[in-house]
C-alpha cells in the first residue's frame, strides 16, 4: 500500500496561509492533491495540517485529514521527517501500514501525476530506499558574497 502525505502547516511566518493562497484562481495545495489523485498509485492521499481552514480545503479537494498535526510537529523547529514519522505512526495506531510513503509539498503546483508515477517506478525497479527530484536552477548573483 502507498500513501501520499502532503505537509501543510498553517503557521507560516513569512507568508501566512501560503498553502491555501490562490495560484491561478485555485488554492495552491489543490495542485498537489490533484497530482496525487492523477498518479493513481496511492491508496491514501492525506494532508497533515494543524489548521482547520487548510483541512477543509484539502478535504473538499479530495484528500483525507483523519487527524490534526500535533503541537510537536506544528512548530518552527519540526522537520519534514518529524511530520512523516508522526503520520505513519498515527496510521499504524489505526491499523494501517504502508509499504511506500511519498511526501508532496503543498506549494508544488508543477508536480504532476506522471512525475509521481515515474518516481515510484524508479523506487521499485531500482530497489531504492528513497527517490528525490532534483533540477537545475539558475541562481541570480547579486554582488560579492
Amino acid at each position: 500500500m502507498n500513501i501520499a502525505i502532503i505537509t501543510a502547516r498553517g503557521g507560516s511566518k513569512r507568508i501566512p496561509h501560503k498553502n491555501i493562497k490562490k495560484f491561478c484562481d485555485r488554492p495552491i495545495i489543490e495542485y498537489s492533491i490533484q497530482a496525487a489523485k492523477e498518479a493513481d498509485i496511492f491508496d491514501t492521499i492525506m494532508v497533515s495540517t494543524d489548521d482547520e481552514e487548510i483541512a477543509r480545503i484539502a478535504k473538499s479537494a479530495g484528500a483525507e485529514v483523519p487527524f490534526m498535526r500535533s503541537e510537536d510537529t506544528s512548530n518552527d523547529y519540526a522537520t519534514t521527517a518529524d511530520v512523516l514519522k508522526e503520520v505513519l505512526k498515527r496510521y499504524s495506531e489505526l491499523g494501517m501500514t504502508y509499504e511506500n510513503a511519498c511526501c508532496i509539498y503543498p506549494t508544488a503546483p508543477f508536480v504532476t501525476g506522471k512525475k509521481l508515477q515515474t518516481a515510484l517506478d524508479i523506487l521499485m525497479k531500482e530497489k531504492r530506499d528513497s527517490v528525490m527530484p532534483v533540477t537545475s536552477f539558475s541562481f541570480p548573483h547579486c554582488g560579492e558574497w
